[in-house]
């Protein structure tokens, strides 16, 4: 008896996850393709993209598919035999119905959107696509960073956000308040979506305007050993950077001009650099008249201790910490450091 009353048990709760589950269904004309082209299709399986299945596109370029879900299902379609070739992304939320078009310009290797109907994922997407052709066409792919991030600052509620997002995850720090503008949108309506997981545990390790400043104690180049918090009073620019980032050492002549600018006013720098040379750390503070005294560095790179305290992935990152230790901006360089230094030194 306990046995079958186990079994009716098992068999209504697999009902009841059946049941919740609503089928979605994909309508993808392609236009552009070769005869005798499939497409493949592709799902997350253990943190990548598996092919499950092929299909053959209809006279008209057509192929139809279906899926049974009760959350957010993500595919990806590309080419057969094309191993190189484009990837379109698709988000099925439950019971859609979606149409798209899609032209395959191999030219630019590229699927490009010009109609996607029944999902404000897909209509985001499809102005990604867009904004890709259109820079890649006009030789302006210097632009698409910059594109992109007004393309989603816009769109911070729309879960496909939550995936275009990942195409800033080598400059991550620079672009944390996108993520978290899109976290923040997206958390609570869909908290268990792999994405938003993936941007929440990005942000779960980064610290953000107005966190209290976690105090670094490093040794300057003489072996004295300098903390953060000693200049406790102040307005701090944490500057992380190193000897051999061409980057960092373009930006050394603004942050000399600031120190000149601000200094007398209660602005000090305190520099933490992720070398692993001494004499080229050395050397790189000479060269580049950082004359400020607060140089600190523990020699050990990309594990620097203070580096990692602060989450840093890239250099040049700067934080700019206020008098009460509290964070009051990441990465401000150039004009926008110029800028926020003179709002913060004129009140």
């Amino acid at each position: 008896m306990k046995r079958l009353l186990f079994a009716l048990v098992t068999l209504f709760a697999l009902f009841l996850s059946s049941a919740s589950a609503q089928e979605s269904k994909l309508s993808c004309t392609f236009r552009g393709l070769e005869n005798g082209t499939r497409i493949v299709v592709s799902e997350p399986q253990g943190g990548r993209l598996v092919a499950v299945d092929t299909l053959t596109p209809d006279k008209n370029g057509r192929i139809i598919l279906s899926r049974y879900t009760y959350s957010p299902h993500f595919l990806g379609l590309s080419l057969l035999p094309s191993s190189n070739g484009p990837l379109l992304h698709v988000i099925l939320l439950p019971k859609e119905n979606i149409s798209l078009e899609v032209d395959y310009m191999p030219t630019l290797n590229h699927f490009n959107l010009t109609s996607a109907k029944g999902s404000s994922n897909m209509t985001l997407y499809k102005s990604y696509t867009n904004l890709i052709t259109e820079l890649v066409q006009s030789q302006r792919t210097d632009l698409i960073a910059n594109r992109l991030e007004a393309l989603l600052d816009a769109n911070p509620g729309v879960l496909m956000s939550a995936f275009l997002v990942t195409y800033f995850e080598n400059s991550f720090e620079q672009h944390a308040l996108l993520y978290k503008k899109i976290r923040d949108a997206l958390i609570s309506q869909w908290p268990n979506d792999d994405f938003v997981k993936h941007l929440d545990s990005r942000l779960s390790t980064l610290l953000l305007p107005g966190m209290d400043a976690p105090d670094i104690e490093l040794n300057d180049p003489n072996g004295k050993l300098r903390r953060l918090s000693d200049l406790r009073g102040k307005v701090v620019l944490i500057d992380f950077w190193a000897s051999w980032c061409r980057p960092c050492r373009m930006e050394n002549p603004n942050v000399v001009r600031l120190y000149s600018l601000f200094h007398d006013r209660g602005f000090e720098i305190f520099s933490v650099s992720l070398d692993n040379n001494r004499d080229a750390w050395l050397k790189a503070i000479a060269d580049d008249h950082l004359s400020w005294p607060n140089h600190v560095s523990d020699l050990r790179g990309w594990s620097s201790a203070g580096g990692k305290l602060y989450g840093i992935s890239s250099i040049p990152s700067t934080v700019l910490v206020g008098p009460d230790g509290k964070i009051l901006a990441r990465n401000l360089r150039g004009q926008q450091l110029e800028q926020k230094l003179q709002e913060i030194f004129s009140k």
